[in-house]
C-alpha cells in the first residue's frame, strides 16, 4: 500500500500545488479586483495602498505562479513570507490563536507555501517542462562516442 501511494505522491503534490495557488490566486483576486467576490469590508485596495494592495499583489501575482507551476519555490517563498507579516502584523494583536484572531487563512496559506518551498511543485507544473527540456537539450548537445577499432 505505501509504495503504490508514495508513487503517486508527485501527482497528490501538483493537486496540492494547483489549490493552493488557486485559492492565494483568488484571495489576490478579490482583494484587487473585488472578484470572484468582493472583499471583507466591500472595497477594494485602492493602487499602491499599503499593505493592501501590495498584498494584494503577492497573492494574485504569487498564486498565479504557483498555481501553474512556474517559479513554485520563489513565489511560494515570498508568498510565505508574506502570509507570516500578515499574520503577525494584523492577527496576532487581536488574540494568540489563530481561531480567536481570524487569521487562519493567513496561517494556512504561509504554512502550505512554506511546505511547497521545500518539496517543490509535483506534477503538471511548467517548472518540470524547463527540467525536461534542459535535460533533453544538454543529452543532444554532447558528442557521439567514437566508434570502437
Amino acid at each position: 500500500m505505501l509504495t503504490f501511494l508514495n508513487s503517486k505522491s508527485p501527482w497528490a503534490i501538483g493537486a496540492f500545488r494547483i489549490v493552493v495557488g488557486f485559492l492565494f490566486f483568488c484571495h489576490g483576486a478579490s482583494t484587487l479586483l473585488g472578484w470572484p467576490v468582493e472583499p471583507q469590508g466591500g472595497a477594494t485596495a485602492e493602487f499602491g495602498a499599503w499593505p493592501s494592495w501590495w498584498a494584494g499583489i503577492i497573492q494574485l501575482v504569487g498564486g498565479g505562479l504557483v498555481l501553474v507551476g512556474w517559479q513554485t519555490r520563489w513565489a511560494a517563498l515570498i508568498g510565505s513570507g508574506s502570509m507570516a507579516v500578515a499574520y503577525f502584523w494584523k492577527h496576532q494583536a487581536d488574540g494568540l490563536l489563530p481561531i480567536q484572531n481570524d487569521g487562519e487563512s493567513s496561517a494556512m496559506f504561509c504554512w502550505s507555501l512554506a511546505l511547497l518551498v521545500f518539496i517543490g511543485p509535483g506534477m503538471l507544473a511548467v517548472d518540470n517542462l524547463r527540467v525536461r527540456r534542459a535535460a533533453t537539450t544538454s543529452a543532444a548537445d554532447e558528442p557521439e562516442p567514437a566508434p570502437a577499432s
